[in-house]
């Protein structure tokens, strides 16, 4: 699996995300994708799938030090003291004493970012985090959290797809050493529809999802986050990484974003967008 390096993290450029993947099918698909080969694993306290996760990871057989794990800590944990106890939760469900990645989930002007950023290092000095990083940052956001924290952030995971110009997020991450994740690639399923797309893909004998993929990972510094409960869609869409878009291509599918492209962007939680 291909990597992307990031202030000294190696990320694998292709994850599986859990995002409203209920217990037993994320406690199915998580040895099943980790047998296809997939080394990155995404995964939320909100997602409220932490368990099973860890019951997926325990039954893949695969060592844990060959799996990068990532989760979220909620906003309403992100006082000092809730924060550190929330972390040794996920901790305890994922059945694991450290995680590869930690993120903040959503930026919240209820806590001063300064203790947000304070308890992620700190969680980090403690050895049960190797990496940490934000979610759902803006750009100005994202700097005020890099000049805040004594170690480096490597990723903003964020919504990423054809319809949604991330151009500002992406650059201000790759001038920090930052990746970005980008979930939501498939906008919501819109894109499989699309037959601008489906052209795409029918020259290059693939699938619109593997086209969108590859048309991610084939940017400098971005991950993909790709979900499904099918195994056989699971190995399709980790089949990216034996062909390369053409500058035309990748040209034409940056064209698709529109102003009113973003979709998940939840009152009270969002930031003012760049």
């Amino acid at each position: 699996m291909h990597t992307v390096t990031a202030n000294g993290a190696a990320i694998p450029a292709l994850g599986f995300g859990t995002f409203r993947m209920p217990g037993p099918d994320t406690a199915r698909m998580v040895p099943a994708v980790l047998a296809l080969g997939y080394r990155h694993i995404d995964t939320a306290q909100i997602y409220g799938n932490e368990d099973a996760v860890g019951a997926g990871i325990a039954a893949s057989g695969v060592p844990r030090g060959d799996i990068f794990l990532t989760t979220k800590v909620w906003v309403k944990n992100y006082r000092d003291s809730a924060f550190h106890a929330s972390v040794d939760e996920s901790l305890r469900k994922l059945g694991t004493d450290y995680v590869d990645l930690l993120l903040l989930h959503w930026p919240n002007a209820d806590v001063p970012l300064a203790e947000q950023i304070g308890a992620l290092n700190a969680v980090r000095q403690a050895g049960k985090v190797r990496h940490i990083g934000v979610s759902n940052f803006s750009t100005a956001l994202m700097a005020e959290a890099g000049r805040l924290s004594a170690a480096p952030l490597v990723t903003n995971q964020i919504e990423y797809h054809p319809y949604l110009d991330q151009t500002a997020v992406i650059g201000a991450a790759r001038a920090a050493g930052m990746a970005v994740t980008a979930y939501y690639a498939m906008a919501d399923g819109k894109v499989l529809a699309d037959e601008r797309l489906r052209a795409v893909a029918a020259r290059h004998g693939r699938t619109v999802a593997q086209v969108v993929l590859r048309w991610l990972v084939q940017q400098p510094g971005v991950v993909a986050l790709s979900k499904t409960v099918s195994a056989a869609r699971a190995a399709e869409n980790a089949a990216i990484f034996d062909f390369t878009l053409p500058p035309e291509d990748m040209a034409a599918i940056h064209a698709l974003a529109t102003p009113d492209g973003r979709l998940v962007s939840p009152a009270g939680l969002a930031p003012v967008w760049d």
